[in-house]
């Protein structure tokens, strides 16, 4: 290992599974890089969905993670452990972690980290790696839109929504969202949706069937719930259905006669699990693919608001709040 170590941290620990006020800071020891792995000084680290599950007990990091949360961060190379290619010390990165983003130190592997795009602050490239990461595999590789296709996203205000808003725009789809009011609305279509439909007042099929006359291509969904067989209502002929959570419920009553008469597919993924080298793949087709998109001005991280480290708690209330549009992040340092 290379690079100048500090021994002891601030982190932001779980007492135990609860509300926003179970998040505190904690000195824990700097971790260690381990092979293939860089130690990253910590500018800013997102704050996601998951995030809040693993505060509430219901999404624990996979075995060898760091319990720490925090799913991405930006900062500065400090060390670099064995075989770490391609990154050099003091580099400005970006990276998709399986925890401990809340902190002052953050391992990374090294496949995982990507430059800072050209004229981003630290806040916004931490505000980059879970939802790019997660909009690419599920609406590109898994949902394979194409230019030309159309697209639907639910909660396009999100994190998420809002980074597959741009996405899909910009590759040249027709891209409609639902959101929860009408300031959500106007957002997602100052981002570049066609039609917003507030979920509150419109029914999303409906709308989107006037729209298009057969449906849509491609739906990006982390609701469920009632939204499931609706969905494949709103569905054109072999139109994809991809689900990243279920924040509706995973349960549901389903006629799937129609994946048959319109020839449907459904599928769904999580991205925390998976190894370093499938991670890696995705991180080198944002790097060729969505990177000079960013550094055109085409597409950026959408930042609500920034929080203090130590203020994580408050972080969580906004976001489980749902009034916010785009990221939230906590500042850690400067970078």
């Amino acid at each position: 290992m290379t690079g100048a170590l500090t021994t002891r941290m601030t982190a932001i620990e779980i007492q135990t599974p609860g509300g926003p006020e179970v998040l505190v800071p904690a000195e824990r020891p700097v971790p260690a890089p381990s092979a293939g792995e860089v130690l990253i000084q910590v500018s800013a680290a997102g704050v996601n969905r998951p995030d809040v599950l693993q505060r509430l007990g219901g999404y624990p990091p996979p075995p060898g993670a760091s319990d720490i949360p925090g799913l991405e961060i930006a900062g500065r190379v400090i060390a670099l452990g064995p075989d770490a290619a391609g990154i050099n010390l003091g580099d400005q990165v970006t990276a998709l972690v399986t925890g401990g983003g809340y902190a002052e130190y953050c391992t990374a592997p090294a496949a995982q980290c990507l430059p800072y795009p050209k004229g981003l602050s630290p806040v916004e490239a931490a505000a980059i790696p879970e939802t790019f990461f997660t909009v690419w595999t599920n609406v590109f590789d898994r949902g394979q839109l194409m230019a030309g296709e159309s697209f639907l996203v639910h909660g396009g205000s999100s994190g998420i929504g809002t980074t597959a808003i741009q996405l899909a725009k910009a590759m040249g789809a027709r891209v409609f969202a639902t959101a929860g009011s009408a300031d959500k609305c106007r957002a997602c279509e100052d981002l570049g949706a066609e039609r917003a439909i507030n979920y509150r007042e419109e029914d999303f099929v409906a709308v989107i069937k006037d729209a298009t006359g057969a449906g849509v291509d491609v739906i990006l969904d982390m609701v469920g719930g009632d939204y499931i067989q609706r969905n494949i209502k709103a569905l054109a002929p072999d139109g994809r259905l991809c689900y990243i959570a279920f924040l509706g419920g995973s349960k549901a009553e389903v006629d799937f006669l129609p994946l048959m008469l319109k020839r449907l597919t459904v599928t769904g993924s999580t991205l925390r699990a998976r190894d370093v080298a499938f991670k890696g793949a995705i991180a080198e087709n944002l790097r060729a693919t969505v990177w000079p998109l960013i550094e055109a001005g085409r597409i950026k991280p959408v930042v609500h608001k920034t929080f203090p480290l130590a203020q994580a708690a408050e972080a969580h209330r906004l976001m489980e709040s749902s009034t916010h549009i785009g990221k939230i992040v906590l500042t850690v340092a400067d970078g």
